[in-house]
């Protein structure tokens, strides 16, 4: 428990005027006539006084995009624009028998019609075809066309902050024609996502551009949800027309191995679907490393943000469970859940059928769904990734060997595949070690969430008004220093402060107060909060001052990036000859269905206002 006591009366330091609270810390002289209701006089002058950084963050809107866009942002700080013909966007490639694939005219051919050029690994033109209905490596999506090609996919390191940005052409029916849209050439796609992604905290953002949007255009910009700023009026506009407020796509169900990308072998990487990364194909056909490893454990922490999106997936959210391989095989190295990355992805990785061993008539009838999405996958797959012999890509995954897809090591067996994926379909029991797989909302200063940073340097100073005539006698000024150091983002701005402040008569023996006469932590509670002038109001016995930010901080502006302690400071009217007592509660928005967390240590402090000269004789 932090304690400091003040003792009135004390001089106002050189450089403090009576005109009004500053970032120089300055104090307004004010009326407080003993005649009108203390309460209602109270909230009003400490509403004057420090309103402009009482807020809280991402509260400028009620657009369910906008308001996501700014939740985003104090979170992870700025969000770049989304950009696909950026220098450094990749265009994914297509394998169609061990050969890459585009789309050009074929200048073999009158009128030079669009065709599909296949080039081997050397760069060597092997044949030209006028379609393309299977490819090695199929999209696992199930909403994306099969064997799309010349999507372009963007990733943007801003600190421990990877954006990823994928422009996806793909067609309704979910095949390729030779038409100028699939031309690499051609800047118009069909789906736009966006993933936000802290390595340090798993903290992670999904955001979809509408569905009921045809075609966007690479050539152009993509302003980020919330526009750039709280004040980019025009960002902000745009990107509510941009981004789907319906979340029609759940993300999270693909995108749950506790990273911002599940890596398969539709996405081009080395270290999937290739025999080794000096494999002549690996070298000319992938991606490389453009996705880094993030090894992250079962317990490693991941949580989704955006209160419009886990609003909407709240339910799947709170039921998606990590799960251990009864048999051993597959999650010493992956983490698998009871999501799509079990249901589908490790199924397809396996080249095995999902089972259930034992299910009920609702998981029959979505295995069942299931199997018929991954015959269709299957079906768009070429009879050579699945051949037997050096270079095989299907499966893509076997035990303990992992990426070694040579016919000398084994794949996985029928039985402990079935008893896999029993688990991974939320059929088992003990065996499966069944743990949530979304983390809770970090406390702040609860180190064993990852969060260590901690209010500190505490002061209190009464500070004389001025002009004798005010029935405000003093000013009472709290301060303390707070830096929101979670995931290491400079702009991070999630968190606020509480001050509740209880007003007693001074005991006649001036012995310093018990626990018990602080304002308690349920009054520094917002579900206890009763509002009297913005975000000043009364809780229980407390008066309650909510929301406080830092000092240059005011309403609706973005944080400017700092790596050194933020000073706190709220002014508030006392009178003379009463014990302030106080504390101050840091809380944090979760900006998900938990809505609020509260620190859990007691930052109480107190003051002893004594004015001699107002005393009775």
């Amino acid at each position: 428990m932090s304690t400091l006591v003040v003792v009135a009366d004390v001089p106002i330091s050189r450089g403090e005027t009576a005109t009004g609270p500053s970032d120089t810390g300055s104090v307004h002289a004010v009326d407080f006539r003993a005649s009108e209701p203390k309460e209602p006089v109270f909230a009003e002058i400490t509403s004057r006084w420090n309103g402009a950084f009482l807020w809280a963050p991402a509260s400028a809107s009620r657009d369910t995009i906008t308001r996501f866009g700014d939740e985003a942002r104090a979170v992870f700080g700025p969000i770049p624009d989304g950009d696909c013909s950026s220098d450094k966007a990749r265009i994914l490639p297509l394998q169609v028998d061990g050969n890459l694939v585009d789309l050009k005219p074929n200048p073999h051919k009158e009128g030079h019609p669009l065709e599909f050029e296949h080039r081997d690994a050397t760069g060597n033109i092997v044949k030209w075809t006028t379609g393309i209905t299977q490819c090695d490596k199929p999209s696992l999506a199930g909403s994306a066309a099969y064997c799309g090609l010349n999507s372009r996919l963007h990733r943007v390191e801003q600190g421990n902050v990877d954006w990823l940005f994928l422009c996806r052409k793909s067609s309704r029916n979910g095949e390729v024609e030779p038409t100028p849209y699939w031309q690499r050439s051609n800047p118009k796609f069909a789906l736009y996502g966006v993933i936000g992604f802290n390595r340090l905290t798993g903290e992670t953002a999904f955001f979809d551009g509408r569905k009921d949007r045809r075609e966007f255009d690479w050539t152009q910009k993509l302003v980020p949800p919330g526009g750039r700023s709280y004040d980019d009026d025009k960002g902000r506009a745009a990107a509510e027309a941009l981004y789907d407020p319906t979340f029609q796509v759940e993300c999270s169900a693909c995108h749950d191995n506790k990273s911002a990308y599940v890596i398969t072998p539709s996405i081009q990487q080395a270290r999937v679907g290739f025999l080794d990364r000096s494999d002549p194909n690996a070298i000319a056909f992938s991606l490389g490393n453009l996705l880094p490893k993030t090894p992250r454990s079962r317990s490693t922490p991941f949580r989704v943000i955006g209160s419009g999106y886990t609003g909407t997936y709240r339910i799947s959210l709170e039921r998606a469970s990590t799960v251990s391989d009864p048999t051993g095989n597959c999650t010493q190295c992956h983490t698998l859940t009871t999501q799509v990355t079990g249901q589908r992805f490790a199924a397809d990785a396996v080249a095995k059928a999902p089972t259930i061993i034992r299910p009920t008539r609702s998981q029959f009838l979505r295995l069942k769904a299931e199997q018929r999405k991954l015959r269709e996958i299957n079906a768009h797959r070429t009879i050579w990734a699945t051949r037997t012999g050096a270079g095989k890509i299907h499966p893509w995954m076997v035990p303990v060997e992992g990426n070694s897809l040579s016919t000398a090591v084994p794949e996985i067996n029928t039985s402990d595949w079935s008893a896999l994926s029993n688990c991974l379909w939320g059929a088992g029991g003990a065996e499966c070690n069944y743990k949530p797989l979304y983390t809770p909302c970090p406390i702040p200063g609860a180190s064993e969430q990852g969060d260590i940073s901690e209010p500190v340097d505490f002061s209190i100073k009464v500070l004389p008004v001025p002009l004798a005539n005010l029935q405000t006698d003093r000013v009472l000024r709290l301060g303390w220093k707070y830096l929101n150091s979670y995931g290491g983002v400079p702009q991070r701005d999630d968190v606020r402060f509480n001050v509740v402040v209880k007003s007693v008569e001074i005991p006649n023996t001036g012995a310093a107060p018990f626990d018990r006469d602080y304002p308690g932590r349920d009054e520094a509670d917002d579900r206890n909060f009763a509002v009297i002038a913005g975000e000043v109001g009364t809780s229980g016995e407390a008066m309650f001052i909510r929301n406080v930010s830092f000092l240059g901080h005011s309403r609706f502006t973005e944080p400017k990036p700092s790596t050194e302690l933020r000073a706190f400071q709220v002014d508030l009217p006392a009178r003379c000859n009463r014990r302030y007592l106080v504390r101050v509660m840091p809380k944090r928005f979760c900006f998900d269905q938990t809505v609020l967390v509260y620190g859990r240590k007691d930052y109480v402090q107190h003051a002893d206002i004594s004015c001699p000269e107002l005393k009775s004789p």
